[in-house]
Order: C-alpha cells, then structure tokens, then sequence
C-alpha cells in the first residue's frame, strides 16, 4: 500500500496504517506526523520525508526505514522490532527501550538511550553513525548503545554528562580519547579485539544498512563504558 501523507492529519494517516491489509506499507511525503507505527507488531514500513515524535513508540515486532530525518522520542519503549534512519534523530531517541534495534546513520540530539533496559532476552541495541547530545545513556539500566563519531575527529562523539546514573548495560564511543567529563560510576576503557567482536554484528549491520565501510570504521580506537559495580546506583535498581 503507498500513501502521500502530504496534508493528513497524524490520526488519519495512523489509521489507515494500521487497517492495511498489506504488510509492506510506503509513506511518501511525511511531514511531522507524530506516532507512525506505534505499537505495531506485523509490518514493514517506509517513511519518505521527517516523521514525527514517537515514531515506533511501543514498537512490538514491526520494522521501520526512514529515507531523511526523524524527529524527538523515535522509538520510544520499543519491544521488539527494527527502526532505520537514513538521517539524524532528534532527542530522546530510544527512550525507555527494552528491545529491538535502532540505527540512526547520522547524529542524534539529547538524551539517546535514556532508562534503556534489558530483561531476559530481550537485548536492545541503539547504534549512531554521528554524535549524540548531552546526557546519553543517562539511568541506562541494560542494552547497548554504539556510537561511531563519523565526522568527528576522532573526538569523544558525545556532549556532557555521558552515562549519568548509568548502572546496567554498555556504551561503545568510537574516539581517540573517552570524554572527560565521565561520571564516578562509570568505568572507560579501551576496548580491545575481544570486546570488540562482540559488537561486530552491530557494527557490520549499520555498514550494510548505510554503505559505509567496515575496515574504515574498525581503523579507529574504540572506548567501553560500563558501570562500577560499587556505584551507589546499582543498589537502587537491584537485588544484591
């Protein structure tokens, strides 16, 4: 099913999303309307042009390409699922997500990944081709957030306060030198050929979403943040 979004309301366009008999739905000419896709479990679709906040909210199983940029909240509490940006994302991006995986290929705003969490086996992944803003990963309780620094430098891909309250799951942050700015709960170091291959997969699926090259990207220093295990704030979220 294809549908010209151009000048339908948010409600409209969801609704005849959502009543499709046809599992592969196309969206041309998107323009800030907001929920597209949320809590669906069975389709794949394509967005054309910016989508709205909360694209993919409540994500359970569906899949979602965006050919341009998205805006705030792009999968927020998302299940399970895929969402592809061909673009950047705005803030919160990933917001509360417990399953599924996001690939943003340019930049993300403020707050990407914050209260991630994982249960079970349900792992969420969140990688970014770009930079994120402040407070990334602030209160992530699991799951794996990647971000590549393309067009930085080799500077730390990140703004202030990285990791704030984090007591669960991984940052990778592909840079010369981690941000100076950590947290006291949260531990840098540098990731070697072990650590890395466990993130490979991720790393080999954004360069087959993207084009972009893998040996380019793995000819860099990579950096792991984790929480300590001492920090005050694992004894607030969990059972010892």
């Amino acid at each position: 099913m294809n549908i010209n979004a151009k000048n339908i309301p948010y409600k409209t366009l969801n609704e005849q999303v959502r009543t499709s008999p046809d599992r592969d739905v196309t969206i041309e000419g998107c323009l800030g309307q907001r929920f597209i896709a949320a809590g669906l479990s069975d389709k794949r679709i394509t967005i054309r042009g910016v989508p709205g906040n909360a694209l993919g909210a409540y994500l359970n199983g569906a899949g979602v390409e965006v050919y341009g940029n998205a805006q705030d909240a792009v999968g927020d509490t998302m299940n399970a699922g895929e969402i592809v940006i061909h673009g950047s994302a705005g803030d919160t991006a990933g917001y509360a997500m417990r399953g599924g995986k996001i690939f943003v290929e340019g930049s993300a705003g403020y707050r990407a990944g914050i209260h991630m969490k994982a249960y079970e086996d349900r792992h969420p992944v969140l990688v970014i081709g770009g930079t994120a803003g402040s407070f990334l990963g602030e209160y992530q309780a699991g799951g794996t957030i990647i971000v590549l620094g393309r067009g930085a430098g080799g500077e730390p891909p990140v703004g202030y306060f990285c990791g704030t309250g984090m007591h669960g799951g991984r940052i990778l942050l592909r840079c010369k030198k981690p941000p100076c700015d950590l947290p006291r709960q949260v531990i840098a170091q540098k990731a070697g050929d072990e650590e890395l291959r466990e993130f490979l997969p991720y790393l080999e699926e954004y360069c087959q979403r993207f084009g972009a090259s893998l040996n380019e990207i793995l000819d860099a220093d990579f950096y792991l943040l984790t929480p300590d295990t001492k920090n005050p704030y694992k004894q607030l979220y969990t059972h010892n």
